[in-house]
């Protein structure tokens, strides 16, 4: 083993370590933003489920509360939620209230639904 001293030789040796710093240091930023790419866009699938599912129980609701003829309120949230971009998941109606889950499709390949529950109506507060 030979020890390096101060010396032009000695430098030469070091050329090239910088530029494999460099990529090392591109990879990783490359993978932190993947990341925070997927995060970004099951946050923003689950917040358009959340619009979605609020809007489909709030006119599931008022077809519950003032009936109409020939108005179905599960047909009217899912048509709503369909607006909205999302799926009607289930919906169950009460005497008083309705309950929906929606579905949106995460755009991340393999994530799959970001599902939401939300409830509407006259009843108590649901538990979370």
């Amino acid at each position: 083993m030979t020890l390096c001293r101060p010396s032009p030789a000695c430098r030469r040796t070091d050329r090239g370590s910088g530029s494999l710093l460099m990529v090392g240091i591109a990879g990783v930023t490359l993978i932190l933003m993947a990341g925070a790419m997927v995060l970004v866009s099951v946050v923003h699938a689950s917040m358009r489920a959340r619009t979605a599912a609020d809007l489909a129980a709030l006119a599931a609701a008022d077809r519950v509360l003032n009936p109409r003829p020939d108005s179905d309120p599960c047909a009217a949230a899912g048509s709503l939620a369909q607006a909205n971009g999302a799926s009607l998941l289930s919906c169950a109606t009460g005497a008083e209230d309705v309950v929906v889950t929606v579905g949106v499709p995460v755009s991340t390949p393999g994530l799959g639904l970001a599902r939401v529950r939300s409830r509407a109506g006259l009843g108590e507060v649901m538990p979370r």
